[in-house]
């Protein structure tokens, strides 16, 4: 769903839109950057796939998103609000603070990346300066993006080790991806030898906990 706040009255200050999936805590970070004088929250959602429409209605500026959110996550929403919203700038704040998240993060267009332990403080500062043009990052999470280094997976082991997640058999994972079954064992050998895992299972916790997928 979508909601305006200040439905009827005059709206000042820099308009942002709030997507989290979890109604308490998008309200609490509403009433906190509430408290900004020059920050107004004027639409929120709580779907991935609710965010584009509430920024186009809404005439949002900057867009504060969670990453793990039902219909289509944070970092997709980014990406589709960068094609079809390029003036809207994106600050990505979430729990989960995993260097693949930010790496996948900027790669989607986002001008900035937060962990919400941060103080309230930081978003509304973040929220100012993306909108002058600045990308914000968590030093510390730049740093472990840094020491971490790239993901080896291609795009096609992510594909499969995604369809593997639910405990798919190969010739499922080959159906869905219109693959041969060769191929599926192929990618997801691959994936287990990149990953140091020793199963399929473990991969995939380990892309996951990554944040590579």
């Amino acid at each position: 769903m979508t909601d305006k706040t200040g439905a009827g009255t005059p709206v000042q200050g820099i308009r942002v839109l709030l997507a989290e999936d979890q109604g308490m805590v998008r309200e609490a970070l509403a009433a906190l950057l509430g408290l900004e004088g020059d920050i107004q929250v004027v639409a929120q959602a709580s779907r991935g796939d609710e965010v584009v429409d509430a920024v186009l209605a809404h005439d949002v500026q900057v867009a504060v998103l969670d990453i793990e959110m039902p219909g289509m996550t944070g970092i997709e929403a980014a990406a589709e609000l960068k094609r079809r919203c390029p003036g809207t700038k994106v600050v990505i704040a979430t729990t989960f603070g995993r260097p693949g998240y930010l790496r996948r993060a900027m790669e989607s267009g986002a001008d900035a990346f937060l962990v919400k332990d941060a103080p309230a403080a930081e978003l509304a500062e973040a929220v100012r300066r993306v909108l002058r043009g600045e990308r914000v990052i968590d030093p510390t999470l730049a740093a472990a993006a840094l020491a971490e280094g790239a993901n080896p997976l291609t795009g096609r082991e992510l594909d499969v080790l995604g369809a593997a997640s639910d405990g798919a058999v190969n010739a499922e994972i080959a159906r869905r991806l219109h693959l041969s079954e060769g191929t599926v064992r192929n990618y997801l050998s691959m994936a287990i030898q990149k990953t140091g895992a020793r199963n399929r299972a473990e991969a995939i916790r380990i892309a996951k906990e990554k944040g590579w997928m």
